[in-house]
């Protein structure tokens, strides 16, 4: 407990002597005065001094209680100084005249000011001339107010000025409080300097990001997790035929096509709650995109999803490939076209293919063996015959043999007449055994089902494709060995040629003048199907040809 001044001491006795010599001089006049009158007036010095007593007691206890509070007041005075004085904000006090009363280290480190220095100061030592007035009426203004504290400046950043001259951005909140008749104001500001540079920077660096956004060639949208857009570039106005100002906070089904928003909100929030970040939109297929006239156009999109907080993003990016489609279209028909066309070339080349082999069969073999008769018959009926002339029916006998069997070998290369006559298989057969004739290397021959009957040109097709893939390994291959088989692959057909020759590099680029290969993967084009060659240098060759055919009765 402290102990009293002397000041309290003096304040709490004084009363006390005063009533002790009060009381001393009544008691002497008692002696003179008679009994009655004396009685009374040591009764009175009595009082007196009871009185005393009492207002000692409650002297000594308001001096207590009065030293106790300004002991209190000084502690708390002394705390507050501590706490000013550590604060990490720069803490400055004016009184109404506007100067400067009191600061803490953390001022003096930020306005670069020796405390010394400051203190007397005009506030306008503190900030740019520019602002001074605006400033002073700024501070009059909230003293006139009664309110205590608030934001200073009606923007978020003020400015400020060190010794030194150079300003740097502030934010300040102002409080005031009275010291009797004396006003104080102070003033709590932080230096954010770093914030706003950082905020220049990222300012800038937005502006740079949306240039390139809106340079970008694709159209680029961003939307948040309701599906609303957030972000629209110069791209996505003219592809949308949208402005940006109506096209931001739209929702993004405005910009689909009706039938697909269901399907397309169900998507997004599926990837939002995938594990992937990024991906292509609908797959392998196109999307649908919707302008603002009511016009559909295809679209190629992918999306991205970006995290920020709480809150989710997604970013499209799209490009319009209506041009692609169109000529991808264009480019189908043209095939379908070029199809039909070299269709209806095959089906021509091959009727007058026939039709030529007919006619060496029919009128020219016929003529032939007829005259080959007749020089029989000539040789038969000249007895005697001069050796000159009968040498020279030999040669002409012999001549007609050849010119006949040349006759029916090209009448067969141009289209065998049995495949019309006896069917596919017996023409297959034919053909192969006429390769092992020719080359003689054994050919086999594996025909799943031996009534196998296909479409005329299928048969055609079928009879070619053994005949290419047998000429091609007769010149090429140097094989020991051939296997031709045909078979039914559900609703199709599968033609495979395999030999043990030599083989070829599948990367190696085509010879000049050869289009066996090319044939090929035409006939096959043509009955719809594919051609694959399998291939290796030492490891022969495989050639299989599937196509699909028709229920009978149905089209091919």
């Amino acid at each position: 407990m402290p102990a009293l001044t002397a000041g309290g001491l003096t304040t709490v006795f004084a009363p006390v002597a005063v009533l002790i010599a009060v009381t001393a001089i009544l008691t002497v006049v008692a002696w003179y005065l008679p009994s009655a009158r004396g009685d009374l007036l040591v009764g009175a010095g009595i009082a007196a001094i009871a009185a005393g007593a009492t207002a000692t007691v409650l002297l000594y206890r308001e001096v207590r209680r009065r030293e106790v509070a300004d002991s209190g007041l000084r502690d708390a005075e002394a705390l507050a100084s501590e706490l000013v004085e550590s604060a990490m904000d720069p803490i400055v006090t004016v009184d109404a005249a506007q100067r400067i009363v009191a600061c803490n280290s953390a001022a003096e480190a930020v306005f670069r000011w020796p405390r010394t220095a400051i203190v007397g100061q005009p506030l306008d030592a503190l900030i740019p001339p520019r602002f001074h007035a605006a400033h002073r009426g700024h501070i009059d203004r909230f003293g006139a107010t009664g309110v205590t504290s608030r934001r200073m400046g009606a923007e978020a950043v003020l400015t400020a000025r060190r010794a030194d001259g150079t300003e740097f951005p502030i934010e300040a909140s102002i409080s005031q409080h009275g010291d009797g008749d004396r006003k104080r104001f102070t003033v709590i500001l932080r230096d954010v300097s770093e914030r706003v540079r950082a905020q220049t920077l990222l300012t800038r660096s937005e502006a740079r990001l949306r240039g390139i956004l809106d340079s970008a060639m694709d159209a680029i949208v961003t939307i948040d997790e309701t599906q609303h857009v957030v972000l629209f570039n110069a791209a996505a106005e003219a592809m949308f035929g949208c402005p940006q100002a109506e096209a931001l906070g739209a929702p993004i089904a405005s910009f689909i096509p009706e039938r697909f928003r269901a399907a397309h909100g169900e998507h997004v929030r599926a990837f939002g709650d995938g594990a992937s970040v990024a991906r292509r939109m609908g797959g392998s297929r196109i999307v649908s995109g919707l302008r603002r006239d009511g016009e559909e156009f295809p679209i190629d999109a992918s999306i991205s999803r970006v995290v920020d907080g709480e809150h989710r993003f997604y970013t499209v990016i799209l490009r319009d490939i209506s041009e692609r489609v169109r000529a991808h279209e264009a480019l189908r028909r043209s095939q379908e076209e070029l199809q039909e066309l070299s269709a209806t070339a095959h089906v021509a080349r091959e009727q007058e293919k026939a039709r030529i082999a007919r006619e060496l069969h029919d009128e020219l073999g016929q003529a032939l063996t007829m005259l080959q008769m007749d020089v029989a018959w000539c040789k038969a009926r000249l007895p005697g015959e001069p050796p000159e002339l009968a040498a020279r029916l030999e040669r002409m006998e012999q001549l007609l043999k050849t010119t006949v069997a040349a006759t029916r070998r090209i009448a067969a290369d141009l289209r065998p007449l049995m495949l019309d006559d006896l069917g596919l298989v017996p023409a297959v057969e034919w053909l192969v055994e006429n390769f092992t004739q020719r080359t003689g290397v054994p050919c086999t021959l594996a025909i799943a089902d031996p009534e196998l009957e296909l479409p005329g040109m299928h048969s055609n097709a079928v009879f070619r494709i053994v005949q290419e893939a047998l000429t091609n390994a007769a010149k090429h291959a140097r094989a020991s060995r051939v296997e031709v088989s045909i078979g039914r692959d559900g609703d199709g057909v599968v033609v495979r040629v395999r030999d043990d020759g030599k083989g070829f590099s599948p990367a190696d680029p085509r010879k000049p003048q050869s289009f066996g290969l090319v044939g090929l993967r035409e006939r096959a084009s043509l009955l719809r199907g594919e051609a694959r060659i399998a291939s290796g240098e030492g490891a022969g060759t495989t050639v299989e040809v599937r196509f699909p055919v028709a229920a009978p009765g149905g089209a091919p």
